[in-house]
């Protein structure tokens, strides 16, 4: 597959290979045009993906380059890269890249123009900085997992969405992003400290403002936003399928009344939380008595909040997306698109997912290496 001409077409990236947000973020920048080196570990490591390389969908749009960073000239060979590049990304423990000799002291006097992106769980400094985790963990300590559930139920994890790639890959991206534009005018690189517990926090804003505001209730499945109220929710289809409304407006929860052939005037304030629970088991009543389908048939046209909740099997299939071509597919793998969209430079998949080690002698070749360098660093075990 060709490079992409997107926006960040021509920005080089050194990428320490890592998992999770790391190559997420690096999977956006790629998705918009940039030139991204992958540094794996070599082949025989344990510990990588658990599915083949070609659905490891977040390494997609790099080439890898197989370097073994426990040779001093390996790590040499990454300080040659980092001088030609304009962003490195790293994602291991605080202190880690540092030990390796690829910190950003070393780094940044090799380039000091660098955008030094770092990603970690719970920052750089802190007494939990050396501690382990997951998306959970992070999520747990922030007040996003709290806020998450049905009322008196346990807590329910978003997946990783919210620590890993919300609160963490995104906020990565966007400060690279944010120092590159800075660059423009200082000429100097500067170190990112991304945090999956900073970013999560910073997610909840809205929630902490209303919490101290009194609007929103410290418990799950309570408020406006969290299934608690009747109108922001999702309701079993009588074929056991599932619909999701959120008709916050009173326009739209009038419509919604309407279609459901339910009276308003017969039914409690929207407002009014005491009723919610009523309200909510009238609903499903209600929602119960037709499929799925027949309620997007009766819902199609009507300006209403209202949608099917699709499986991952079901959501590429669906007309709008389709339209919008939200989902493509790459080499027999169907996978969302590169987002946002532009209108004069789009982003496009640059190329599928690399086996670790697949493009070392093409890449490093691309980026300045002679096949001498490239033999001797095989020579001392540098590169496989």
């Amino acid at each position: 597959m060709s490079e992409s001409a997107g926006p960040l077409s021509g920005i080089k990236v050194v990428e320490l290979g890592g998992v999770g947000p790391t190559p997420f973020s690096c999977q956006l920048l790629s998705d918009l045009g940039a030139d991204i080196i992958r540094i794996d570990r070599p082949p025989g490591y344990d510990g990588g993906a658990p599915v083949a390389p070609r659905f490891d969908l977040l390494n997609r749009g790099r080439r890898s380059a197989a370097i073994d960073l426990k040779k001093p000239e390996a790590v040499a060979a990454v300080l040659d890269l980092v001088r030609r590049a304009d962003v490195l990304v790293e994602g291991f423990r605080p202190g880690v890249a540092e030990r390796l000799g690829l910190g950003p002291d070393e780094c940044m006097g090799a380039n000091p123009g660098l955008v030094y992106g770092r990603m970690t769980g719970w920052g750089q400094h802190g007494p939990l900085a050396q501690a382990p985790g997951h998306d959970i963990n992070y999520i747990a300590l922030t007040g996003v997992l709290h806020s998450i559930g049905s009322a008196g139920g346990p807590p329910t994890p978003p997946l990783n969405l919210a620590g890993d790639f919300g609160g963490g890959a995104l906020y990565l991206a966007f400060g690279i992003l944010a120092a590159l534009l800075e660059r423009h005018g200082s000429g100097r690189g500067q170190v990112i400290d991304a945090a999956m517990v900073d970013g999560s926090a910073s997610l909840m804003t809205l929630f902490y403002g209303l919490h101290a505001a009194g609007y929103w209730r410290d418990e799950r499945g309570v408020n406006r936003l969290d299934s608690g109220a009747p109108w922001y929710t999702t309701y079993r289809a009588r074929d056991g399928q599932w619909l999701a409304i959120g008709s916050n407006e009173a326009r739209f929860w009038r419509n919604t009344l309407r279609i459901l052939e339910l009276d308003e005037a017969e039914m409690p304030d929207q407002h009014d939380r005491s009723r919610w629970p009523e309200m909510c088991e009238r609903l499903a009543e209600v929602f119960a008595t037709r499929t799925r389908d027949e309620w997007c048939e009766l819902a199609e046209g009507e300006d209403v909040c209202f949608a099917p909740v699709l499986s991952l099997s079901e959501a590429p299939q669906h007309p709008h997306l389709r339209a919008r071509e939200t989902f493509i597919e790459v080499e027999g793998v169907v996978q969302p698109a590169p987002a946002p969209r532009f209108s004069r430079t789009p982003g496009a998949v640059q190329r599928p997912p690399a086996r670790p080690g697949e493009h070392t002698d093409e890449v490093l070749g691309d980026w300045g290496f002679a096949p001498a360098r490239l033999a001797a660093l095989r020579a001392a075990g540098a590169i496989t």
